[in-house]
């Protein structure tokens, strides 16, 4: 199933941005360090062209340790690239930050010429709690839901840099669909824009595969069902999701697997991995060419009858 949203306020955004970007010196972007591919912006690299960036992969504590450090590794193997595992709820990782901008933007702040950074990520990634941590004040919005901020503010920070919030910023259509359940399992998506049991049934295939140990002993599972709406079952039947008959409440089940991943009740999990998303890529390139190339005899043969 295609996940996808993108509320108005996002398209604005967007716009902002591109009005934006000429005056701007650095790009700060944060991403979830659990789905650093998925929740990397394309938009954000139209628009950025050559300008320095920093991805800043947040909820480090809540992602495999190994599989954030080949992250960080990829991300810095880029041009004008930078990267830095933190954590929102510690100050020590945050203020990492600042002296990483000044190593890459050199600027006169004695001129009154202060750093320009634009800071964006997609909607529930710590934005707004990474900006207060800087600022040492409260300054933006925070919260557990998606889009809390919908407007841009510019935001004085003190060490001769100023800083251009932007609202949580998805784009308008997600083309991978593994993307699409990686963004809701994590909770950049609202969930009236998904299945709660098929998000839930797909993090479940998923790890089987890659934290089986993690998933059977969460919850006291001898054995793993071949599919992920099956364990949802025997997660439901284990937690006493059940409905008169003994049929298992399957959307309870799924809220619970779903919350429970996101608190990190279930260990330190990451949902991508740098080589499994250039195999993924790879496959949505070769599937967006042969559309192309569909639409393309098509409109030949349109213009043909018109002849």
């Amino acid at each position: 199933m295609a996940i996808n949203w993108y509320p108005g306020h996002m398209h604005k955004a967007q716009k902002e941005i591109k009005d934006i970007i000429s005056d701007i010196d650095l790009i700060i972007e944060v991403l979830d360090a659990r789905i650093p591919n998925s929740s990397e912006n394309p938009m954000i690299a139209q628009l950025r062209g050559e300008k320095p960036c920093i991805k800043i992969l947040n909820k480090s504590d809540l992602a495999d340790a190994d599989t954030t450090a080949l992250w960080i590794e990829h991300f810095k193997s880029h041009k004008n690239t930078d990267a830095l595992a933190v954590t929102a709820k510690t100050q020590e990782s945050l203020q990492k930050i600042i002296p990483r901008c000044k190593d890459i933007v050199v600027r006169d702040v004695e001129e009154g010429k202060p750093m320009r950074v634009l800071i964006a990520g997609i909607p529930n990634v710590g934005k707004s709690t990474i900006i207060n941590a800087l600022a040492k004040r409260i300054v933006a919005k925070t919260g557990n839901e998606p889009a809390v901020t919908k407007s841009q503010q510019r935001i004085n920070i003190g060490s001769g840099i100023t800083l251009f919030d932007t609202p949580g910023m998805l784009w308008p259509k997600i083309h991978s669909e593994d993307s699409g359940y990686r963004l809701a399992v994590t909770g950049a998506i609202k969930e009236t824009a998904f299945e709660l049991d098929d998000v839930a049934s797909y993090l479940a295939d998923y790890l089987v595969v890659s934290y089986p140990e993690q998933l059977k002993t969460r919850y006291e599972l001898e054995e793993l069902a071949p599919s992920g709406y099956e364990i949802l079952e025997d997660i439901g039947r284990k937690r006493g999701c059940l409905r008169s008959g003994g049929r298992v409440e399957i959307n309870k089940a799924a809220k619970i697997l779903l919350t429970e991943l996101r608190e990190t009740v279930l260990g330190r999990i990451s949902m991508e991995t740098p080589q499994m998303c250039m195999a993924e890529q790879l496959a949505i390139d070769k599937k967006l060419a042969a559309k192309a190339e569909k639409d393309a005899a098509r409109k030949k043969k349109s213009k043909g009858r018109k002849r």
